[in-house]
């Protein structure tokens, strides 16, 4: 089996292939200062809650945005898995050209997500990544990424302005009743929601203004809260990475 994991600044999605289909999959905090062995115990406690163990690891691939845990799983595979991972970086098959100023600032987890668009769909695309930042990558209509956008995420934006306004607190993050609240967490609610809404819809249509008529994916830990709001994204895939983890793991036997 493949275990494949995408490792992010707040959290890190485990999963767990069988050939193509994913048979489990975990969603865990990330912890930065983590070490091999303490990821090794995390992964090992995962793994055994479903009735499986490292023995049924035979191959690991992974995208970190955490400079530090990508030396740290390396470091695990090898100790524990006996195996070398597969991290996703400079130098690994992708299938995806990159056109951009700089290839090595494109971060593996937004590669990825577009290898997965491209199995699904063809270019062009763009697809909505609901993580600490809301990434958009942009695919052209030859399969090519061309660049995208970085906004703040929907947790930290929120959490901001919960600690810099006096008055504001933490709302749970659900759509409000309307758009107008009546209180102010129901406020607070539509901005956050509605408001994130209504951004991911204007950069689609700007994307689409420049790419021609495109195809919208969303995935991520916080899609399924804003997209059902969306006019313009009407896929939501929340394993995309992880699949397409899984594409460049194939690509590069």
């Amino acid at each position: 089996m493949l275990l494949a994991l995408d490792v992010g600044n707040t959290q890190t999605v485990v999963g767990l292939y069988d050939g193509a289909r994913l048979v489990d999959h975990w969603r865990t905090t990330s912890v930065r200062s983590q070490t091999a062995d303490e990821l090794a115990v995390e992964l090992a406690g995962l793994l055994s809650i479903r009735g499986r163990s490292f023995a049924d690891v035979t191959a690991t691939v992974a995208s970190s945005g955490v400079p530090q845990l990508a030396d740290s799983l390396s470091e695990m595979t090898q100790a524990h898995f006996g195996h070398e991972a597969l991290v996703v970086g400079p130098g690994v098959r992708t299938g995806l050209p990159l056109l951009v100023d700089n290839p090595h600032e494109v971060g593996a987890d937004r590669v990825a997500n577009c290898v997965a668009a491209l199995e699904r769909h063809p270019g062009p695309l763009v697809v909505v990544d609901f993580g600490t930042a809301i990434n958009f990558d942009a695919v052209s209509a030859a399969g090519e990424f061309v660049g995208g956008a970085i906004a703040p995420g929907l947790e930290v934006s929120v959490n901001a302005l919960g600690e810099r306004a006096a008055r504001l607190f933490s709302i749970e993050l659900a759509p409000p009743r309307a758009a107008v609240g009546k209180n102010t967490a129901e406020n607070m609610q539509s901005g956050a929601i509605f408001g994130f809404a209504g951004m991911v819809d204007g950069m689609v249509r700007r994307f689409a203004a420049e790419l021609g008529e495109l195809h919208a994916i969303a995935t991520g830990g916080l899609a399924g809260v804003v997209t059902p709001h969306c006019e313009t994204v009407r896929e939501v895939e929340p394993w995309l990475t992880l699949d397409g983890l899984r594409l460049i793991w194939e690509r590069n036997q």
